[in-house]
């Protein structure tokens, strides 16, 4: 486990459930945090590991009105708190996330990490899975991807 902090938007959630790998989260990152609104947004128990924390509210309305609520609130609490990467799928919430100056990674990217740490032997029977799921992503960058793994 690498001793880093991520805060982590629904998306990541919802994908690492449907593929079960939450658990690779805990495995990869020290500390995980999300804000209470996606914990509602995920709408199932966060495990105890997920440290639920509010964001500013003033940050938070303030993003929401270029992304999503959950997006707002992931945005504004890694505006407020020092966090390694803040995990985002939305490119727009990407692209504000960035103009803002933080880290970003991707739910794909977290799979990436934890192959390359060896939390996870192999990264492509991930893909494999998150591509029959209803998660966008290019085959093009799929390809990056799996070169990435080494695979």
């Amino acid at each position: 486990m690498e001793n880093k902090t991520v805060i982590t938007d629904t998306s990541c959630f919802i994908l690492l459930e449907k593929i079960n790998a939450l658990h690779i989260l805990h495995q990869l990152f020290a500390t995980v945090y999300t804000t209470p609104e996606i914990a509602k947004e995920y709408g199932k128990p966060s495990p105890n590991w997920i440290i639920i924390q509010a964001a500013n509210q003033i940050l938070q309305e303030k993003f929401y009105h270029d992304v999503d609520l959950g997006e707002a609130s992931a945005i504004a609490l890694a505006s407020e708190i020092s966090c390694d990467y803040i995990i985002l799928d939305d490119l727009a919430a990407r692209k504000l996330a960035k103009k803002l100056g933080l880290t970003i990674m991707g739910t794909v990217g977290v799979l990436l990490s934890a192959k390359q740490k060896g939390i996870v032997p192999l990264f492509r029977p991930y893909l494999d899975l998150i591509q029959q799921t209803n998660f966008r992503l290019s085959q093009q960058l799929a390809e990056e991807f799996i070169r990435a793994a080494g695979e």
